[in-house]
């Protein structure tokens, strides 16, 4: 019971700052994303493993935001639902904001709904749709080791820049003229920038 009342302590630091953040940035799909991820884990929080992530801040902001894009797969019956997690560790692992490859595989391929055709998991366009995947776990893994300017065949196009300059390399204006802002508003819709961050300053 203490462990289950310390994480309803932490999601009520959450969710109003959650939600007004996603309000500016996402509209109300945006706030209804957010509570939706609030209160899986809050009922998924049990015993040790909500002890666990009472003790370790970052570990539910991690839980949060990959809820947060699997909700939003799942919401739409996206094929990319469950990959929230691996896209969340790997957007960090290459200093990406969290919410970019969801967000390009929604623009590329309504979550994977519409994926390459000749080749095989590739839900992003990755290559023009000219190379395929193990899984989409590997595409997952090889798209954010290049946006993320880690891979040295393609880091010209990506290291050091802001998500708004990696999507305009990625699929320049002069092909598609909106595509940099067409991202960021899925990005948007699926939840703030920051979302889970209060949770460490709570803590602290």
């Amino acid at each position: 019971m203490k462990n289950k009342n310390l994480i309803r302590f932490l999601n009520s630091l959450v969710l109003l700052p959650v939600v007004a953040t996603s309000f500016s940035l996402g509209g109300p799909q945006s706030i209804e994303n957010s509570r939706s991820v609030l209160a899986k884990i809050n009922i998924e929080a049990e015993g040790t493993f909500a002890l666990n992530l009472a003790e370790d801040p970052e570990a539910l902001t991690k839980a949060a935001r990959a809820d947060a894009i699997d909700a939003y797969f799942q919401g739409r019956a996206m094929p990319l639902a469950g990959t929230g997690k691996i896209m969340v560790q790997e957007a960090e692992k290459n200093g990406l904001d969290w919410r970019l490859l969801p967000a390009i595989a929604v623009r590329e391929s309504t979550g994977g709904k519409n994926a390459c055709k000749r080749v095989a998991n590739n839900p992003f366009g990755w290559g023009s749709c000219k190379i395929g995947f193990e899984s989409n776990k590997h595409a997952i893994e090889i798209l954010a080791k290049n946006l993320g300017g880690n891979n040295p065949n393609t880091a010209y196009h990506y290291s050091d820049k802001t998500t708004r300059e990696i999507l305009r390399a990625y699929n320049p204006p002069s092909i598609v003229p909106r595509y940099a802002d067409q991202v960021i508003s899925i990005m948007n819709t699926i939840g703030a920038e920051d979302l889970g961050a209060i949770i460490e300053v709570a803590s602290s």
